[in-house]
């Protein structure tokens, strides 16, 4: 299936949840935030919010420094 992540098209499959697609990134949920369709999904919800074709997805992780 096809999403937009972070503006960019990517091709994942179909069975997968935000917790897989930030597993496949290598992101820590604890370091970032996701919006799905333009709506924040907390993080506890990561796991059961099964990614669907088409959907946008943003996720912005935090950057430490001074």
């Amino acid at each position: 299936m096809r999403i937009q992540l972070n503006g960019e098209p990517r091709e994942i499959p179909d069975s997968w949840s935000i917790a897989d697609l930030l597993a496949d990134l290598k992101i820590e949920n604890r370091y970032c935030a996701v919006e799905r369709n333009r709506s924040v999904v907390p993080r506890e919800q990561h796991a059961a919010c099964s990614l669907l074709d088409g959907d946008q997805i943003e996720v912005v992780t935090l950057v430490g420094g001074g």
